[in-house]
């Protein structure tokens, strides 16, 4: 087509057309990672033999401009090979709502520690914490107009007020959200197999508690701070790499625990001051359950261990017949109030997962639902009320199994056996398969897992279940996806398929 041939674009043009034009959020099934491949030298090669021969930094297009050029584009691109089905969903014909940091070239680099793919960079800024109508709003909302309500009264948590974040930076340095909390250089969470780099020493935000200290360095003595985290995780219906927080807050007045300056450790534990703020901390937090899930909600508290907090403890309920924890809390750890300036005052602080709870009080089914922008599930909710979520279809899944052996290190001279890297990361498949399926990956299982006993190899199997929230899979679409992810296991994995 030589309309198209013709067709000329600059980088953040691309990016327009890409995540406007086409929706290309988390809810289609689009193989991500060629959307950086768009964007580096090699890509002009890979866009030649796409009929877009060159992209340009003197652009004939920008995004508010129609053109016979941009129109014969989308079409070809809809059915491009070199792009996993580019159909949105039908239902959902608005495409998300963008916050200030949805801005995908700020979390994507060529810096060697970076490892986040553009599936997680398109989720960044969504924002559906802000979202009035959204049940991630709902929660979050409810939550703080509670704590708001007690800095009214004079005779409930003594009347502090609570400062809301709502709108931080998602990218935090790693001081910020290790070295300030007190978490070990080898903790597991600061390990690339867990968290999401943009370089060496930045990140994307593993929990709110990231902007504790600086809140408590700017003054702050009460605060409430929500936004979204992510995390590189398992996939199944409650686990996602993209979730929200809510992070509070308490510094007790200072005549309430005047008796416990110089105090440390042990001495500390066991005076009366911190018995007082851990009732403070407990009854407030039971208040919350019995807000969000009726007075007389039954609850129980058990001891947990975090490095930030000390005595640490975790809250569960007692709902739909079983037990299920809701957050975790303690007593700030003196050595974080130190760090952050405030070594002269004590209190608490609790962290909850708002998917957590809104799948509950909704009965939200698969957190993936909560990235949706199908309007049979947005018209369901509505500001200030929890209602239970209506099914509006359940599509047949589509299974596909994946053998591979690990990567090895080579062959050891005297046993002949092979040795095992030890470079495998179970992490590192999960994110590979939700970079090139997106959304469609309803669960990974592994089935099988053997150490071959003459020559030493380890091998894996995995069950992959697709399942569209909004639509009936074929296998042909699937089969696409399932090979482009053995491609991606042996060039990026290191595997060998069996």
């Amino acid at each position: 087509d030589s309309t198209v041939s013709e067709f000329f674009i600059d980088e953040e043009s691309f990016r327009v057309l890409f995540f406007h034009r086409f929706k290309l959020y988390s809810t289609t099934n689009m193989a991500s990672r060629q959307f950086t491949q768009f964007f580096t030298k090699q890509s002009r090669r890979h866009l030649h033999r796409s009929l877009i021969p060159t992209i340009s930094r003197n652009p004939k297009f920008h995004g508010s401009v129609s053109s016979p050029a941009i129109t014969s584009a989308i079409a070809f691109l809809r059915s491009s090979s070199t792009l996993c089905a580019l159909n949105a969903d039908p239902q959902a014909e608005k495409g998300p709502t963008l916050g200030k940091y949805a801005t995908p070239s700020r979390y994507l680099s060529d810096d060697p520690a970076n490892n986040i793919t553009p599936h997680i960079a398109s989720l960044v800024g969504r924002d559906l914490h802000l979202r009035t109508n959204h049940p991630i709003g709902i929660i979050r909302s409810k939550i703080q107009e509670y704590f708001q309500s007690l800095g009214k009264s004079a005779n409930v948590n003594d009347g502090t007020n609570f400062q809301i974040f709502n709108a931080e930076d998602p990218i935090v340095t790693t001081t910020q959200c290790f070295d300030d909390l007190l978490i070990p250089p080898n903790h597991p969470g600061r390990s690339p197999s867990d968290t999401y780099y943009v370089t060496p020493t930045t990140l994307l935000r593993t929990h709110t508690s990231a902007h504790q200290s600086q809140h408590l360095r700017n003054g702050w003595d009460a605060f409430l701070c929500c936004g979204d985290v992510y995390r590189r995780d398992e996939i199944d219906a409650t686990h996602y790499p993209a979730f929200h927080q809510m992070e509070g807050v308490k510094l007790l007045r200072p005549e309430l625990v005047k008796g416990a300056v110089g105090l440390t450790g042990d001495d500390w534990l066991n005076s009366p001051e911190c018995a007082l703020i851990e009732e403070d901390l407990k009854m407030t937090l039971e208040g919350l359950m019995d807000q969000l899930f009726g007075s007389g909600t039954t609850k129980r508290w058990n001891a947990d261990y975090f490095p930030f907090t000390s005595p640490s403890f975790e809250l569960e309920i007692y709902h739909n017949d079983e037990w299920m924890e809701v957050l975790g809390c303690g007593v700030i750890h003196e050595g974080v109030l130190n760090l952050s300036g405030r070594g002269d005052r004590r209190g608490w602080a609790f962290g909850l997962g708002l998917e957590r709870l809104a799948m509950i009080l909704f009965s939200i089914p698969d957190i993936r639902l909560f990235w949706t922008e199908d309007e049979r599930f947005h018209s369901q909710f509505q500001s200030g009320e929890i209602v239970k979520f209506k099914s509006y279809s359940k599509y047949p899944p589509v299974f596909k199994d994946i053998a591979f052996w690990t990567a090895s290190a080579g062959r050891d001279e005297e046993t002949s056996r092979w040795k095992n890297s030890n470079e495998f990361v179970e992490n590192d498949f999960f994110d590979l398969v939700r970079s090139t399926a997106g959304d469609l990956v309803e669960r990974i299982e592994l089935i099988d897992a053997f150490t071959h006993p003459k020559t030493g190899r380890s091998s894996r199997c995995y069950r992959i279940s697709y399942r569209s929230m909004d639509r009936s899979l074929t296998n042909e679409e699937i089969d696409h996806l399932q090979f482009k992810i053995r491609d991606e296991c042996e060039g990026a994995l290191g595997c060998e398929l069996r």
